[in-house]
């Protein structure tokens, strides 16, 4: 993977880390079986943090080429540094926002096809826009598209985190090589209030017009494009591969810690995941009804962060939930190993790649009927959906899986069946790079 940075300094986003909350509310950095026990008050170091952030700096760290470009001739220099590798038949400059490892869906599925582009004779160059408040990056834009056009681009992919800030170059540059817009949220974005979603929407819609091939990344999503008026023929649709990394060797961790079931959640906190609403839920059940594991990156909203922390510190959640932190991709996988139920009541998740993965093992979901989860489970089929909101629906599902071992099991039963009927990685590379030759020929 190459990471060809646009801002002359290319700093890391900051990560506020998070402090002493609870005596009932871990930090485990590097061991998912949590013993009882309290965050360490102060803050967890830079170095643990970007461990766990998907360990990237550790697995990927001989692949990884941050090149800060501040000028053309910078980009040659680059070039030149590049003469001696083995080229692939094609280029693909990858146009996303700030660091392309950070620990989300889009971010990881990008990088799971760079991981497979060598198989498919390609090779994607990361081109990220610096993290300046909306719409500064936009200025940008021009400079963008010259860096792929200096990289010798077979297509040019485009994020749809980051669509808005190309889209004045995309409009009004003449493009020697096809556009290809790889989509994870609708025009707007899915994490931004009112007024930004609504100077957002305008700016993407432009850059998809522009776009010569459509990459969802989920049925929704392509429904949801259709709906805001795109042709059905130029969207392609590529999921997320099911398949996750193998989890630690050795036994399987217990997460009930002496209760009756041990519920799992995989989410940043973020509003639209349904976290304080997950646990206004779980607050209401049984104290030996279930223990609830929380995995995610707590710093992905400041605000929202300290909300689901002070709620955690109330005597109804006091030692009934385990919250781990961002987790490499082995570890996630341990704890999908261990749980018993998958839960995530988010309101608007466009593909929703943890609960693809959760029921690969065998886990029932638990969820609202909202986002991209009815396409992937069925009420009282592989799991139990609920109407959005409805929290005391909500607290009846959880406590009835919490209860009834046979229910889980037929719900994960078929969890499973249904999830290895879906693509793996590999099979959604697939795809990905023949759309792309697809469009190409």
């Amino acid at each position: 993977m190459d990471d060809v940075r646009l801002d002359k300094r290319a700093p890391e986003p900051k990560r506020e880390r998070m402090r002493g909350v609870s005596a009932h509310v871990r930090d485990r950095p590097q061991d998912t079986n949590p013993q009882t026990g309290g965050f360490t008050p102060g803050a967890r170091r830079l170095a643990e943090a970007d461990k766990l952030a998907i360990d990237m700096a550790r697995e990927r760290a001989a692949e990884l080429e941050r090149i800060a470009l501040t000028a053309p001739e910078d980009a040659r220099r680059a070039e030149e540094r590049r003469s001696d590798m083995n080229h692939s038949h094609l280029v693909l400059p990858l146009i996303t926002l700030g660091d392309p490892r950070r620990l989300s869906g889009g971010y990881l599925y990008h990088l799971r096809m760079s991981d497979a582009a060598p198989a498919h004779e390609a090779r994607i160059i990361f081109l990220s826009f610096p993290e300046w408040p909306f719409p500064l990056a936009a200025l940008r834009s021009a400079a963008v598209l010259r860096r792929s056009e200096e990289l010798r681009a077979s297509a040019v992919l485009v994020d749809s985190i980051a669509a808005a800030l190309a889209a004045p170059a995309l409009a009004t540059r003449r493009h020697r090589v096809p556009v290809i817009a790889v989509l994870h949220q609708p025009p707007g974005g899915i994490d931004h209030g009112i007024l930004r979603a609504t100077a957002q929407a305008p700016l993407d819609r432009l850059a998809l017009r522009r776009a010569d091939v459509l990459i969802a990344a989920s049925d929704h999503l392509a429904e949801q494009l259709v709906e805001a008026g795109f042709a059905r023929s130029r969207i392609r649709v590529v999921p997320p591969g099911r398949d996750v990394a193998p989890p630690p060797k050795g036994p399987v961790q217990d997460l009930r810690n002496g209760r009756r079931a041990a519920f799992l959640t995989v989410a940043n906190w973020l509003p639209r995941k349904g976290i304080l609403e997950l646990l206004e839920a779980f607050a209401r059940l049984p104290a030996d009804a279930a223990t609830l594991h929380l995995a995610g990156d707590e710093s992905a909203d400041a605000r929202y962060a300290a909300r689901v922390r002070s709620r955690l510190t109330e005597a109804d959640l006091t030692g009934r939930v385990v919250a781990h932190g961002p987790l490499s991709r082995e570890n996630v996988a341990g704890l999908y190993r261990a749980a018993d139920v998958f839960v995530l009541p988010a309101a608007r998740e466009p593909y929703g790649t943890v609960w693809g993965e959760a029921m690969a093992f065998g886990l029932p979901v638990v969820g609202w009927r909202a986002g991209n989860l009815p396409y992937l489970a069925e009420d009282e089929r592989e799991g139990l959906l609920l109407e959005p909101g409805d929290v005391d629906a909500l607290s009846q599902a959880l406590l009835r899986l919490a209860l009834d071992r046979d229910v889980r099991a037929r719900l994960g039963a078929a969890a499973k069946r249904r999830a290895l009927a879906r693509p793996t990685w590999e099979a959604s590379a697939a795809r990905f790079f023949g759309a792309i030759r697809e469009c190409l020929a």
